[in-house]
């Protein structure tokens, strides 16, 4: 009769266990609007080049999504040894896409979202501490039918209002090298 009680309390606790290990917590909005998924083309360990028949190689980039696909958080180290961070979200209040980059010395601050194209388009201001100016500034990220993506960054002069490339890379997957 013992063994029978005991089994009697235990096998409710561990059907119990068993559901409860077996339900996922609810999706959070970030998981479930599609917005949230707009960049995640970016998402991976990459190696960055110039975009160009040189390809000398810039540096390495880790980009990794969290808090269940709220933010996209950039890890950068050039091939010289600087680093940069960015962090990376889509704001559905705003309807737009934000990143906030900072580097030693400078930071970007901008906003947009997927262009006609399908690309990545932001525009904002680099801020340069060292000079104390602000510029106009934009990016766009491409995703490439290769599985690469290219990063183009354009600054405007303030005196010619013309734009001038600031860099122009290509990211290519590591472990499709």
């Amino acid at each position: 009769m013992g063994a029978f009680i005991c089994l009697a309390i235990i096998a409710p606790a561990v059907a119990q266990e068993a559901a409860t290990e077996t339900q996922s917590p609810p999706k959070s909005i970030c998981e479930t609007e599609p917005h949230f998924s707009d960049f995640d083309f970016w998402l991976g360990e990459w190696n960055v080049y110039t975009n160009d028949e040189k390809r000398d190689f810039q540096g390495t980039n880790s980009i990794t999504s969290h808090h269940r696909n709220c933010l996209i958080m950039e890890n950068w180290t050039s091939a010289q040894g600087g680093t940069g961070r960015s962090m990376n979200y889509f704001d559905p209040v705003e309807d737009q896409w934000r990143q906030l980059w900072v580097a030693g010395g400078y930071s970007i601050d901008y906003t947009g979202g997927l262009d006609e194209t399908g690309a990545m388009a932001l525009n904002g201001k680099i801020n340069y501490y060292k000079t104390g100016k602000s510029q106009d500034f934009r990016g766009t990220w491409t995703a490439n039918e290769d599985g690469s993506v290219r990063q183009f960054f354009e600054q405007r002069d303030p005196e010619s209002g013309k734009w001038t490339v600031w860099f122009d890379g290509l990211y290519i997957k590591k472990a499709s090298e």
